[in-house]
């Protein structure tokens, strides 16, 4: 089992990035930083006679590591009620990468992937997410992936997450069910 985790923070070493991390402890994993690619807003050409163009920018690397996934976890903080825009543009992105004749197969792939969601923010983040969780719920409908499981954790200030006990349980046991679940692939 591949597990990818696409942090959506703009900073290194965010709460988001921090409770992920919990997610896949002692969990052979890979990291993909949005903040360190260049990708660029989407122009909406579905309806256009010529369609999307090809786009000089950093999507293709994204598209790939997805591409090798069966685990996408989707980290972000809460911005204003939802993910942050990192996390939002490269989810538009999907419009145009589904229709992609580079990646036939990435629609079908993504029905295969299952889709787990760690969002972390201030301000009763665990009624007030919810909306983002949903939002997240609807994306995952639209491309048919199976929504795995979410967490919302509870933080402001740097690693304040770690003061967090629920979202930390709630981690530990999403990674004692990824463990035994790839304990179970290997026999």
């Amino acid at each position: 089992m591949k597990i990818t985790i696409l942090v959506g923070s703009s900073r290194k070493g965010g709460n988001s990035e921090l409770l992920a991390d919990f997610v896949v402890q002692d969990i052979e994993h890979e990291k993909v930083y949005i903040k360190d690619l260049y990708i660029r807003p989407i122009v909406d050409l579905r309806h256009t006679r010529n369609g999307f163009q090809a786009v000089n920018d950093d999507y293709d690397r994204l598209v790939e590591a997805i591409m090798k996934s069966d685990v996408l976890i989707f980290a972000t903080p809460i911005y204003w009620y939802s993910m942050s825009s990192l996390m939002k543009n490269m989810i538009d992105r999907l419009s145009q990468a589904i229709r992609d004749e580079k990646y036939p197969n990435l629609r079908e792939h993504l029905k295969t992937i299952r889709a787990i969601v760690v969002v972390v923010g201030g301000d009763d983040p665990r009624i007030k997410g919810l909306p983002l969780i949903q939002q997240f719920q609807y994306t995952f409908d639209f491309l048919n992936m199976p929504f795995s499981s979410y967490i919302i954790g509870e933080a402001n200030q740097p690693e304040e997450i770690l003061k967090d006990s629920r979202a930390l349980l709630q981690a530990a046991w999403l990674n004692e069910k990824l463990k035994s679940e790839l304990y179970a692939e290997k026999e």
